[in-house]
């Protein structure tokens, strides 16, 4: 298996590839994301897991560590396969429903991956992660290990969001972006997204029978996330709109991302040729520079800003330049944060420019918005930090 070494060059030689133009394939990648949604894994109808397609997926995943690629795999259904259990299908479930029927459908549904995947001597290792877990530092560099310790020993993870004890603050709410923060977390240099659509079209094609797929993603300009729809019916808890937020961490971490239809048996092994050479149509998200280090890959990926930013034109435009941000290009604070928090840097126009750790708290950074930095002790009483957000700390969107 590639050492710690070779998966963090993966991100390089993703960026690398990505810039001279060729045709990714599946079979490009060095560390692999996969997630699999609710609505794929389990029988909407019956609450039960789809075992034939699930062996079908073990077979593609043992196929891509037979040519030396390590798989990690973000899997959904807890809830959908726990409440058929519990009787608790055909109606809406309250929060500690979710909790119960996630408690007893971990169980089976680890099982179901650990039997499918004994048939190629593969062990399985659960992990369950909350939002926390990846934004706090030190329990983000603990996942980061574990799931590094268990590839060198030849496990596949499978990762679930930690449902029996997430309340909505702490929560992903859909493993889109849990399983691009996975991305980011561990250098991966491929995370895909198996859905019930082919890949991004230029409008929903469930509405509009002209929208055509878009084979390939450089940039996700305002455009491209204005093509993102409604989420389907159903136990499905994203959507495209999850799945551009996932796209933009990922590529800010140098990792491609590719969605692709996961109804169809062996998923995986359509992605391992382009969809012009016999592969599955698809839409490739590719990064378009070196990946960013560790610490700014970590801002970019926050999920849970604790407030926003606005600043003016001059601020934006020296922000673009790769300045600090300072109280004086400030115009508005919202929000109740700390020192450190992670928050939003917005354009007056709403447009997100920034994520940065903020070197005040909110209450004191109100006071020292539109201000010069030398003013800051006066205002406040003590000398404080002379930017709002160092660049250090701050990585543009």
């Amino acid at each position: 298996m590639p050492t710690d070494l070779a998966a963090a060059d993966a991100t390089t030689a993703a960026a690398e590839e990505s810039s001279t133009g060729s045709v990714p394939t599946l079979r490009d990648a060095r560390r692999l994301i996969v997630k699999i949604g609710s609505a794929l894994l389990v029988d909407e109808t019956t609450g039960k897991v789809r075992r034939d397609w699930l062996d079908a997926m073990a077979d593609d995943v043992a196929a891509c560590r037979a040519r030396g690629q390590e798989v990690i795999i973000v899997s959904s259904g807890a809830i959908a396969v726990g409440r058929e259990h519990l009787g608790l299908i055909g109606r809406p479930l309250r929060l500690e429903e979710k909790q119960a029927a996630a408690a007893t459908g971990q169980i089976r549904l680890a099982h179901a991956y650990q039997e499918t995947l004994a048939r190629h001597e593969v062990t399985v290792a659960q992990i369950l992660l909350t939002l926390d877990d990846t934004e706090e530092r030190r329990r983000h560099l603990n996942a980061r290990n574990t799931i590094d310790t268990l590839l060198k020993l030849g496990a596949v993870p499978v990762i679930n969001e930690n449902d029996t004890v997430a309340t909505s603050e702490i929560r992903f709410g859909d493993n889109d972006r849990l399983a691009a923060r996975v991305a980011q977390m561990v250098s991966a240099d491929t995370l895909v997204l198996l859905s019930d659509i082919d890949g991004l079209y230029t409008a929903d094609p469930r509405r509009d029978p002209t929208a055509t797929l878009i084979p390939e993603v450089r940039e996700l300009t305002p455009e491209i996330e204005g093509m993102a729809g409604e989420p389907p019916p159903g136990y499905s808890s994203g959507g495209m709109v999850t799945k551009i937020a996932a796209a933009r961490i990922a590529l800010a971490a140098g990792c491609r991302m590719v969605i692709a239809k996961g109804k169809r048996m062996n998923a995986l092994s359509a992605l391992d040729a382009p969809a012009a050479g016999g592969g599955a149509p698809c839409t490739w998200f590719l990064p378009g520079a070196e990946p960013r280090t560790a610490r700014k890959r970590w801002i970019a990926g926050h999920l849970n800003a604790r407030g926003t930013l606005v600043v003016d034109a001059g601020a934006a435009a020296a922000l673009a330049r790769g300045s600090s941000l300072l109280p004086a290009g400030v115009v508005s604070v919202d929000g109740d944060f700390q020192r450190g928090d992670a928050v939003v840097v917005r354009a007056a126009d709403g447009r997100e420019l920034a994520r940065g750790l903020t070197a005040y708290a909110a209450d004191d950074a109100r006071l020292i918005m539109g201000h010069h930095s030398q003013d800051t002790a006066e205002i406040l009483g003590y000398q404080g930090r002379t930017e709002m957000i160092h660049r250090d700390d701050l990585v543009l969107s």
